[in-house]
């Protein structure tokens, strides 16, 4: 064969596979979707970037507790707040007793008795301590709780201005240590009881009073809080 002839062959054979090649992947293109193209193309962008491993969300326990109380204790969380938009809230078994959001938080000294037998709520009240005179009113309430009831007391506002002497000596009686010194807007939280001894260890009461010159409320105090587990069954 002459090398003219052989330069010719290749040259056609050569156009020939360039337009197969062509239409083969004129083909592929309508037989495939777009939206796949588009999704290898990104995959091979992102082939040795590292994956974005997001954490899963805290399981929210009881009270808004950091930990879970074990399943043989009752939870509870104490809340004085600071400011004078601030309510005091008092949970337990993660149930709002006292609170905003249930409408029966008032100024002065608010408490709520549970029957530690059931867990449940028995009574709740506030006693307002800057107007009129309810230190006997609360006296009475509080020993109108029953045998083996846990006792939950938070200030919301003023709980001192007209708190007597008798009253003070009930809840000192209970337990108190701070009762004696709480103050103007003092913000306050105390759990007790009646009938029953609880563990030393819990978190009890917790005080904080107002100084302007070091509290963020102008004229009220931080708020203060307690929480912890409850066993139910103490000796």
């Amino acid at each position: 064969m002459r090398p003219g002839t052989t330069g010719t062959l290749k040259a056609v054979f050569f156009l020939f596979a360039s337009i197969c090649a062509w239409y083969s992947g004129y083909l592929l293109a309508e037989l495939i979707p777009e939206v796949s193209l588009s999704s290898a193309a990104y995959s091979i962008r992102n082939i040795g970037e590292r994956p974005i491993l997001k954490a899963p969300a805290p399981k929210r326990q009881k009270c808004d507790h950091w930990t879970p109380c074990p399943s043989d204790t009752y939870a509870y969380r104490l809340l004085s707040r600071g400011g004078r938009d601030k309510y005091a809230k008092i949970c337990f078994e993660d149930e709002l007793l006292i609170g905003e959001k249930t409408g029966n938080v008032g100024r002065g000294i608010n408490i709520a008795i549970v029957n530690y037998m059931t867990g449940k709520v028995t009574a709740t009240q506030y006693f307002d301590m800057f107007e009129g005179d309810n230190s006997g009113q609360m006296i009475n309430f509080i020993q109108s709780a029953p045998s083996k009831s846990l006792l939950f007391m938070v200030t919301h506002d003023d709980g001192a201005s007209r708190l007597k002497e008798d009253a003070k000596k009930v809840i000192e009686g209970l337990g108190s240590k701070h009762i004696r010194n709480i103050q103007f807007r003092s913000s306050w939280v105390f759990v007790t009881a009646k009938g029953l001894q609880l563990p030393e260890e819990i978190q009890r009461e917790s005080i904080n009073h107002s100084d302007s010159a070091r509290n963020r409320y102008s004229g009220w105090p931080a708020e203060v809080q307690i929480e912890g587990c409850i066993p139910k069954k103490t000796s």
